[in-house]
């Protein structure tokens, strides 16, 4: 059968392990180049990673001057240098290898004393089952949805808090019976942007597999595939972090007509 990821059930909810742990190494690695790029800085003599970072900043400054006055959306540059960076990695992260481990099922399956949760639809000649410990978190539907939750609770929160007066009035343009059309509109935006990560990189991760079943005849369309997951990864995150700025814009920013 294929593999599974590692869950456990804490007070009736379950949790990926897998997901949790690449949450964990996505971070770490953004960490660590942060602070390779920022050590040492120099005007006159600076690292390639410094110039990295430095490319990085002025990127994502050019993105936020695109969807509003930089003078308003300069607070949201750590945030948005954070995001693509986070976002890069970790879309990423699937593609070089794989870690998978097999679990004998007559036996059950443990991970630091908790009993992971194995498929319920196993043939009956099936004696083992593959676990998948590695992958891409934003692969993970959670992932994705949790970092669309980020983007909503900021945007709504800087736009009660910059623009209260405005923000509430949007709510019932042009007319007050809108209001149920415009909170429709309010969720479907961040819920397309979470989406749109988590079907891209899952996508790619499944079409990893598929290739890899080819065995060596799949090689070629594997190097293929794995230049253009970069990309794709690449764009998302960029994707990403822009419609994160361009609703942080229709929140904070108003424009008289």
């Amino acid at each position: 059968m294929d593999h599974i990821f590692p869950e456990v059930k804490l007070g009736g909810i379950s949790f990926d392990l897998a997901a949790i742990f690449m949450i964990v190494v996505s971070s770490i690695i953004v960490f660590v180049l942060a602070r390779l790029a920022v050590r040492g800085a120099s005007v006159t003599n600076p690292t390639k990673m410094q110039n990295f970072l430095e490319w990085v900043i002025e990127f994502v400054t050019n993105i936020i001057g695109t969807t509003m006055d930089f003078k308003k959306g300069k607070p949201y540059l750590t945030l948005g240098i954070a995001m693509i960076m986070y976002l890069f990695v970790a879309n990423l992260l699937g593609l070089p290898f794989g870690i998978i481990t097999k679990v004998d099922v007559h036996h059950g399956a443990q991970f630091l004393g908790m009993d992971l949760v194995l498929p319920t639809d196993l043939e009956a000649d099936e004696t083992e089952v593959h676990i998948a410990w590695w992958k891409s978190p934003t692969a993970d539907v959670a992932v994705a949805g949790a970092l669309m939750a980020i983007v909503i609770v900021l945007t709504h929160v800087e736009g009660l808090r910059r623009n209260r007066k405005h923000y509430l009035k949007h709510y019932f343009e042009p007319y007050i019976p809108f209001f149920p059309l415009n909170v429709i509109k309010e969720i479907a935006k961040p819920l397309s942007l979470s989406l749109r990560l988590y079907g891209n990189i899952f996508a790619g991760e499944v079409m990893i597999g598929v290739i890899m079943g080819m065995g060596w005849f799949g090689i070629p369309a594997l190097i293929v595939w794995q230049g253009f997951s970069i990309f794709v990864g690449a764009i998302q995150s960029f994707v990403f972090v822009m419609l994160t700025m361009v609703y942080m814009s229709q929140a904070i920013v108003h424009e008289e007509h």
